[in-house]
């Protein structure tokens, strides 16, 4: 075993690292400590109440100890600094929040110290997010990790990293290069001054390649996928309530029918215990999901012609939707050199500004939504030591390949990964100890493997850089076209005009939507190519005034190619069309507006359901049935929400019970039939609400000859109108357990909360007892919030929660941006925190209050303009020759 991995054999003892805190904080009670016997971790969690200590009282007044004791891993910003790699010297100033101006005298030059920026602001994030993609976790978090870890070898983005590298040009891949090499950079001057959380976990980075920047663009392009997580949710759904009911829980839009059809292609097959290692698989796309990837269904985009603009120049603005995380995904940067500059966006690890404007054009994305994924049932066995699999008939064997996992703390693992003709197994089906079925070889059971667009060959990665040096709405159309590998709405605008095309690629289903599993031993469930990009929708210019996007059904039913089976709710597009829409003439006051808007469509749609002539009697007497207590909690809750009026503000008490209804009705409707509210296949029902249209919304407002408004759980048989009386009780039941009777005091905010949390919070449920307790000492260090919370997954300022899973925020605007070409200068943005990954920063929480009160950043191109922004700080970096 080499040296890197003898290091991770030998983490930092807890003994060690409490002296280190107590030395760093002499004002924490920490006497107590001294008779303790730090061997034993269950003596941290437990008998001493240590945590409480740590992050109650004993963390409160050791801020600056932290931040001075970490103050070696951040970069200067002023001076003069050599560095090996740079052809000529590069200038970095920042403005306020610490966003950087990079100025250069040639295009190299900019890229390398993109790369050093980049890695001096959010090294964390590119190393956790390299290692995730990899499937190279557990190689810094431990053994908790190896369960992902498995499932991304399984996924192989290195071969999509591999295939997309080598079809660049070899323009873009010395492009790739140059920036590498900014980042190594920096990596070889603070190689010993790492930011807090490298340096507590033991992992010493390795140096960037190019071919890292291609596999985050891979992983970027896997998480902006939905429909793995909602065939995989889908397959939970129909183990609990079978095949011949599933359908009602999968609609794809208000006005679509349900897919009865796609439900028969698994008619006769029995699935309950026959998947091995399924439930793990549903962990473990749940824990991927936390870490920020996989399967975010996010974003609105719009842009408003000259005709409807006050200035009688175009408007765009983009809000990218991510998991709120600390720090948020993307970073801003603002380059000059000789024939480029650009500001917006960028992914760390990506040398690219990913939406922004060059100072002609404005571009911003959302997702398509795009079906670009399907999962297949494979019928396996084992043939001696063999894996084989069914397809048409005929038995053959799986190809293996040997995976090796280096394992933090433990001694490493070689395992055997699987695929059929379809793509990679993702359930281990060789482990059967989940679900306590017989041995493989006694019987015939399924494996779920992966098919995907991930390994075609073309060059999006050319397209999707020089989409920023596009210079006029007409050549952004000729890029976004020859953008293959991810799906995606891009919006974008020059002075003049407006535009909106779909990439990506998506393949011809011979038979079967994707909404569920196929059945892998049957080619008529095969693809057939892929649609034509001349079929990819595309608009310019609308009579309207405007288009946008949010993640909506874009194209009518029964268009000519299948971009996807399942939308996200209509609500925010619905927004969209009202707002822009109702404005003779727009500017950057009411992009704005529109950003922070909190006003759902869905409480309107709600009141006419309720008051509809064949709800509103039917209703009103399954009120009166109710008991005493309950019939007037009704009554109340009823008048409430018929008279509100949808404005979703923290501060309001009706925001709260409309809240509060809708989480109870769903628990009324659906918990009796999926086995409670702590089930799988709840679970999977909830999963289904945070990516798509759900069943909670399209049998709240339709769907009244369901089978699951009868409770199963009573003699009688309900009907819609019954369980409604009943959700309306129990949500003001809700509201007076968590806020007291007093109804003044009800206020959506204080059940609805932002908290932003690091990828190191979110993975503590996977790290060894010791090393959960080192973090949760320091979670208010790395932490944020809560912050009361206004708006839901239904309003243009997105604060979703986990509909049926309390009211926590998880989805957020990550990033705003705006530009208006009306305007002396054109761009303002706000990131969703602060621009450093690194808590020792004085940059790293500071973006939150921004982007909470909407005091957006300007990104000034004139040169005469760039002082009052950036100010004449700079850090100069020289070569060292």
């Amino acid at each position: 075993m080499d040296e890197r991995h003898k290091r991770q054999d030998s983490p930092l003892p807890v003994s060690s690292w409490l002296t280190n805190v107590a030395r760093l904080c002499p004002s924490a009670p920490f006497e107590k400590l001294s008779s303790m016997d730090l061997r034993a971790p269950q003596h941290l969690l437990c008998r001493f109440g240590l945590l409480s200590l740590l992050s109650l009282g004993g963390l409160t007044g050791c801020q600056t100890y932290l931040d001075n004791h970490y103050a070696s891993s951040l970069p200067p910003t002023a001076g003069v600094y050599p560095i090996k790699g740079l052809a000529e010297n590069a200038s970095i100033r920042r403005n306020a929040l610490g966003v950087p101006l990079i100025e250069t005298t040639t295009f190299h030059d900019a890229l390398f110290t993109l790369g050093y920026v980049h890695a001096s602001d959010r090294l964390s994030q590119m190393v956790g997010m390299r290692l995730l993609a990899q499937g190279r976790l557990a190689e810094m978090v431990g053994p908790g990790a190896l369960e992902i870890d498995r499932f991304m070898r399984a996924v192989n983005l290195r071969k999509s990293a591999e295939v997309t590298y080598k079809n660049a040009s070899p323009r873009l891949q010395k492009f790739f290069e140059v920036y590498a090499r900014g980042v190594n950079a920096y990596l070889f001057r603070y190689r010993d001054n790492l930011p807090m959380d490298l340096a507590a976990s033991g992992y010493q980075p390795e140096y960037w390649k190019p071919e890292d920047s291609a596999l985050l663009f891979a992983l970027l392009n896997f998480s902006l996928a939905v429909n793995l997580k909602e065939e995989i949710a889908s397959l939970s759904l129909a183990q609990s309530v079978g095949l011949d009911k599933v359908a009602w829980l999968l609609p794809s839009y208000p006005d679509e029918p349900l897919p009865f059809d796609e439900a028969e292609k698994l008619k006769g097959l029995s699935l309950t215990g026959q998947i091995p290692g399924f439930a793990t698989l549903l962990q473990t796309t749940d824990q991927i999901a936390q870490l920020n990837t996989m399967g975010v269904a996010a974003s609105n985009n719009w842009a408003i012609t000259p005709q409807r603009s006050h200035s009688g120049k175009s408007l765009l603005a983009n809000d990218t939707h991510l998991p709120l995380a600390m720090p948020s995904l993307w970073n801003y940067v603002h380059i000059r050199a000789p024939r480029y500059q650009a500001a917006g966006v960028s992914l760390a690890g990506i040398p690219a500004v990913v939406a922004g404007f060059n100072g002609k054009l404005a571009w911003g994305m959302t997702m398509v939504m795009g079906d670009t994924q399907d999962l297949y049932l494979e019928k396996i066995r084992l043939q001696g030591t063999t894996l084989m699999y069914e397809a048409d008939g005929q038995w053959k064997p799986a190809t293996a390949r040997q995976e090796t996992f280096f394992i933090k703390g433990q001694r490493p693992v070689r395992e055997t990964l699987y695929e059929t003709r379809h793509g990679p197994l993702l359930n281990n089906v060789l482990n059967t100890q989940d679900q306590g079925i017989q041995p493989l070889p006694l019987k015939t059971r399924y494996g779920l493997a992966l098919r995907t667009t991930q390994l075609e060959a073309d060059q999006s990665l050319d397209a999707f850089f020089d989409l920023s040096r596009a210079q006029t709405v007409e050549r952004a159309f000729e890029l976004a076209r020859d953008i293959r590998a991810i799906p995606l709405n891009l919006v974008f605008a020059d002075a003049e005009h407006v535009g909106w095309q779909v990439t990506g690629r998506y393949p011809n289903r011979q038979e079967g939507r994707g909404l569920l599993p196929s059945p892998g031993w049957d080619s008529h469930y095969e693809w057939d190519g892929f649609a034509d990009t001349m079929l990819h929708p595309y608009d310019q210019d609308p009579p309207t005034g405007w288009l946008g996007t949010a993640n909506n059904r874009t194209v009518p039913r029964g268009y000519g190619m299948q971009l996807s089976s399942s939308w996200h709710y209509p609500e925010r597009a619905e927004r969209i069309a009202q707002l822009a829409g109702s404005q003779t003439r727009h500017d950057v006051r009411s992009m704005i507006a529109m950003q922070y808007d909190q006003t759902t469509p869905m409480a309107a749609k709600l009141k006419a359901m309720l008051t509809a002539p064949g709800m509103a009697q039917p209703l009103k007497t399954a009120i009166e049935a109710l008991p005493a207590d309950q019939r007037t909690r009704a009554r109340e809750a009823l008048d409430r929400l018929t008279g509100f009026d949808g404005r979703l503000a923290a501060s309001s008490g009706d925001a709260a019970l409309y809240e509060a209804f809708l989480q109870e009705s769903a628990r009324h409707t659906f918990a009796d039939e999926l086995g409670g509210t702590d089930s799988a296949a709840w679970n999977a029902l909830v999963e289904t609400a945070d990516l798509s249209y759900s069943a909670q919304a399209d049998h709240l407002l339709g769907r009244d000859d369901s089978p699951f408004w009868d409770d199963i759980r009573t003699p009688q048989a309900e009907d819609k109108p019954a369980i409604l009386a009943r959700s309306l009780a129990a949500a003001v039941m809700t509201c007076e357990q968590i806020m007291g009777s007093n109804r003044n005091a009800w206020q959506w905010g204080r059940l609805h909360t932002y908290t932003w949390q690091t990828n190191s919070s979110k993975l503590a449920p996977l790290l060894e007892p010791a090393q959960r307790a080192k973090l949760a000492a320091t979670k208010g260090y790395l932490n944020h919030g809560p912050v009361p919370a206004g708006g839901d997954f239904s309003t243009l300022n997105v604060s979703a929660y986990h509909w049926g899973k309390g009211f926590d925020t998880w989805l957020v605007p990550s990033m705003r941006l705006i530009v208006d070409f009306g305007q002396p200068e054109p761009m303002l943005a706000l990131n969703s925190s602060g621009q450093s990954g690194n808590p020792a920063s004085p940059h790293y929480e500071d973006g939150i209050q921004a982007w909470l009160k909407g005091n957006y950043m300007s990104f000034p191109f004139q040169p005469q303009n760039m002082n009052k922004v950036y100010g004449t700080q700079r850090l100069t970096l020289t070569p060292d020759r």
